[in-house]
């Protein structure tokens, strides 16, 4: 028994490093996503007040005007799936088809967010708890030393761990919403044009 409780020790000791290194990763990936927030965010703005100025007014005209502004605003999942419904009016079938895709591009992106969101705790746990056997470790053999710089990576690795996932979480949710409101905006888009 001692022998696989050996076994596991030193397999648990091992994975630290690499636990770091992701933790880094991820952190370095946190930093990233929240500068490029403010960019994407200010994008799907002004793409949710084109598309409120045409669901508000909607008329042929309205629809052309929105078509112009949305291309000056640069690509994006929402535009593209808006000028595939223009290009396709005519095909019911193909517009539903082009909806369907335009959920599982918003599935894709959002999944960035839900890997900082479930793995940022994961490895903070991780971190966590690999460090506390050789703390527990040097407390009993009297090395306070090392059981305080152990103690001291397991609390650094949980925070880290814990900001990731909140930054995750708070970009997750701030993008879901503009999501559903894209997709409600284009369906009353595909619906307009196929009774025209």
């Amino acid at each position: 028994m001692k022998a696989l409780s050996d076994i596991l020790f030193v397999i648990s000791n091992g994975l630290l490093i690499p636990v770091i290194i992701l933790l880094l990763c991820l952190s370095a990936v946190a930093v990233r996503h929240i500068f490029l927030f403010y960019v994407e965010y200010q994008q799907k703005r002004r793409i949710a007040d084109v598309f409120g100025r045409l669901i508000r007014n909607y008329s042929s005209e309205e629809l052309e005007h929105a078509h112009s502004e949305l291309d000056n605003l640069g690509k994006s999942c929402v535009i593209t799936c808006f000028d595939n419904l223009l290009s396709h009016q005519n095909d019911k079938i193909y517009c539903e088809h082009i909806l369907s895709d335009f959920q599982v591009d918003v599935q894709k992106q959002l999944s960035r967010y839900r890997v900082l969101v479930k793995f940022g705790p994961m490895l903070g746990l991780m971190g966590t708890l690999i460090p506390m056997g050789p703390a527990l470790v040097g407390l009993a053999s009297g090395d306070i030393v090392s059981m305080a710089y152990n103690m001291q990576v397991a609390f650094a690795t949980t925070v880290v761990g814990m900001a990731v996932a909140a930054v995750g979480l708070a970009i997750l949710q701030v993008n879901k919403r503009f999501f559903a409101r894209f997709f409600n905006d284009l369906d009353f888009v595909s619906q307009k044009l196929a009774i025209q």
